[in-house]
């Protein structure tokens, strides 16, 4: 009954402990800039500089992984049904391999689009 009631309670504190820490390390760092007469606007980018808002690389990366491991299901059903390769290998080897791959293809495509910019 103990461990019931404990694990919930210290993820949630563990959550707000990673989000204070968060905020109060923020404002640290930003009112140590003001007292040293810094320009606080390094915290900000401006779209004129090639500003890629960070929802459309979540979502690029997160598009690239789904579409991988959709081609690694097929691809480890057909390795299953054809060549005869084992479910438990074929399955988890090819949806690794690919979501690494679809991982790098996403990494190199955010890479391309920030530059371009």
């Amino acid at each position: 009954m103990a461990a019931a009631i404990l694990i919930p309670v210290s993820f949630f504190l563990t959550i707000f402990a990673i989000v204070y820490l968060y905020f109060s390390t923020r404002n640290k760092e930003r009112l140590a800039l003001i007292e040293k007469g810094v320009d606080a606007n390094i915290f900000t980018r401006a779209k004129a500089q090639g500003y890629v808002p960070s929802w459309k690389i979540f979502l690029i990366n997160f598009a690239i992984l789904l579409i991988s491991v959709g081609l690694a299901i097929f691809l480890a059903a057909t390795l299953a049904e054809l060549l005869g390769v084992h479910d438990g290998v074929a399955y988890p080897g090819t949806i690794i391999t690919l979501a690494g791959v679809g991982l790098l293809i996403g990494f190199n495509v955010t890479k391309k689009l920030e530059q371009k910019d």
